[in-house]
């Protein structure tokens, strides 16, 4: 039940966006504005404060780094080899295939579960996964989609200063430097940036769902579906043997089996709506994961149970 209830009010944002466009309620054209806010100023407040409050040293437990940082990466590799494979897909197209197959809703989904069930101690790892995936997954996709949008012509100078100041990577580089510092945000300053941050969600979900149509979603069923498996199903997999091989002990391996298993996250809508490049694809692959990860998330919470026990 507490899966459930984490993961169906997510859900319900989503719908109630798509109803708010469905019934003419608010037009669909909002999302745009929705979006660029979301991208542009709550996004890079949420990347700071979860970056800069995170103490450097707890960034590098390598096996946990390798096990959920590797399963990402693996995924998103094979989904973006296959898809480029194919010859009908650019650059950008093949990167939002592989990030909505791989990047993880670790920081709303995640996190709030396993310190719902494990308490406390489940929190460091979920963190030290949301860092991962904004200082890691997040500039690969920018990297990638700028590296797309300017053409391989493109001055190598000129494309690494589009990148660095994209405000994606720019906010993980200033939250990094932060952590490195180890001096604590100032109260105000982390009171303004998570008031910014909490716009986040209810923001990018009701833009998914107010741009979400059926038939977007009907057009794009079977690469959704797959896109799905590849997410609930095969990244855990992988995750839970990269735990197996590298030791890791039980309480940090599910976190990491749980951070794998958790919906795509909505700020792979974010990018992809920013550079126009697979917007229903992607919405359609959130709207489904969040909706099968209840059952799939029971299934593992189940499954690791336990290897768990006694961790609390």
């Amino acid at each position: 039940m507490e899966v459930a209830s984490l993961v169906l009010p997510v859900f319900a944002i989503i719908v109630t966006g798509w109803l708010a466009g469905e019934l003419g309620y608010l037009s669909r054209s909002l999302s745009d504005a929705l979006v660029h806010f979301a991208y542009n100023v709550a996004m890079p407040a949420l990347l700071i404060v979860t970056i800069a409050q995170e103490p450097a040293r707890n960034l590098l437990e390598w096996r946990f780094l390798l096990a959920f940082g590797g399963g990402s990466l693996v995924c998103f590799a094979l989904v973006f080899l296959v898809i480029r494979a194919g010859g009908k897909h650019d650059l950008a197209s093949s990167t939002i295939h592989g990030m909505a197959a791989a990047m993880t809703n670790t920081g709303f989904v995640a996190l709030p579960i396993l310190h719902a069930i494990y308490g406390q101690p489940a929190v460091l790892p979920a963190a030290v996964a949301t860092v991962f995936v904004a200082a890691v997954m997040f500039p690969i996709t920018v990297i990638l989609l700028e590296r797309d949008a300017r053409g391989s012509s493109a001055q190598s100078a000129g494309l690494a200063k589009q990148i660095l100041l994209n405000p994606m990577v720019l906010s993980t580089f200033i939250g990094l430097v932060w952590a490195i510092t180890g001096l604590p945000i100032p109260a105000p300053v982390a009171a303004y940036l998570n008031m910014i941050a909490a716009a986040l969600t209810p923001c990018a979900l009701f833009a998914i769902g107010l741009g979400l149509s059926v038939e977007g979603l009907r057009s794009n069923l079977k690469a959704t579906f797959a896109l799905a498996l590849v997410k609930l199903v095969i990244m855990p997999l992988i995750v839970y043997g990269l735990c197996v091989v590298t030791g890791l002990n039980a309480l940090y391996t599910v976190a990491a089996v749980i951070c794998a298993a958790v919906p795509t996250a909505k700020t792979v809508y974010v990018l992809a709506h920013e550079h126009k490049v697979e917007e229903k694809l992607v919405a359609a692959t959130v709207s489904v994961t969040t909706m099968l990860s209840v059952a799939t998330l029971l299934v593992a919470l189940y499954l690791l149970s336990g290897l768990a026990t006694g961790t609390r």
